[in-house]
């Protein structure tokens, strides 16, 4: 099968196949969460979950091949995304098969989007929210895009300690900022507190001896 259509102005033309997911048309979910994207020169991005290679081939077009890291966990989906980056001119553009993130050594992304199986349990998606936010500089962005709201909000404002939601032609778009680490900081005045607490506690207990 052959898709050809206008992404962000982007002409793209997509070969794909019954088992790669949207096999007849850009997912409406990748196109609403699209809408919420700007692709800059100084961008390092990952498209997480690929498919057929919309996201990353879109990006690989507006600012360059060497930029963009694609992956997926099924060999054809892989296959189909190397065949696409061909056809629009971006060969450059790595793929790779990858369970999540178990094969993607490369860190210090600023961009990481992804349209994960959220019909299935978030075992997958949980893996993809942990394991992407060590692989983003600070500074850098997770996009996500589902139909579910509650538990991908609440996912990822824990780890990421905040959320922005968008809502687009029935879909929830997560954008997610890793911020500087606060945690030792935070770990530190809590210690301050307790001690001073403990202090107080045996004060009290030494001056009743």
């Amino acid at each position: 099968m052959l898709i050809e259509e206008t992404v962000q102005g982007v002409d793209l033309v997509l070969n794909t196949n019954e088992e790669v997911f949207s096999p007849t048309a850009v997912d409406k979910g990748t196109s609403a969460m699209l809408s919420f994207v700007e692709f800059k020169e100084d961008d390092k991005v990952l498209d997480l979950g690929c498919g057929c290679g919309v996201v990353g081939i879109l990006a690989a077009k507006q600012i360059g091949a060497d930029k963009i890291v694609m992956c997926d966990v099924s060999e054809n989906a892989v296959q189909l995304a190397k065949l696409n980056a061909a056809a629009n001119g971006v060969e450059g553009v790595t793929i790779r098969l990858s369970d999540g993130l178990k094969e993607i050594s490369e860190t210090g992304f600023t961009l990481i989007l992804s349209n994960p199986p959220y019909h299935t349990d978030f075992a997958v998606a949980k893996g993809f929210i942990e394991d992407g936010f060590k692989k983003l500089a600070i500074g850098g962005k997770m996009v996500m895009v589902t139909k579910r709201l509650d538990w991908y909000r609440n996912k990822l404002s824990s780890v990421f300690g905040g959320v922005t939601v968008k809502e687009k032609d029935g879909y929830y778009v997560f954008l997610a900022e890793k911020r500087g680490n606060r945690k030792p900081k935070k770990e530190k005045k809590n210690e301050q507190v307790m001690s001073k607490k403990l202090q107080r506690k045996y004060g009290k207990k030494n001056n009743r001896q």
